[in-house]
């Protein structure tokens, strides 16, 4: 099986914050690696595309990535 893309794991991220967040520890692991093999410093997500699109969930989700080693930045929508 070959390892995600930082697309394709950002999309997983997506899917399971639509599902109540099941697994999410497990798909933050797998973009941290990918962010690694590509050589990215950053994880950009739209905004548009959480399940709770405002400043304090923003910053929560920030929060959460970022003691697991992830930096998380938003794209201006």
């Amino acid at each position: 099986m070959s390892e995600p893309t930082v697309a394709e794991a950002t999309d997983s991220i997506y899917a399971s914050l639509g599902a109540n967040n099941a697994d999410i520890d497990a798909k933050i692991a797998a973009l941290k690696a990918a962010l690694t093999r590509e050589r990215l410093e950053q994880a950009v997500f739209d905004p548009t595309r959480l399940a709770q699109n405002n400043r304090s969930g923003r910053k929560l989700m920030q929060a959460y990535f970022r003691q697991r080693g992830v930096s998380v930045r938003f794209s201006a929508s």
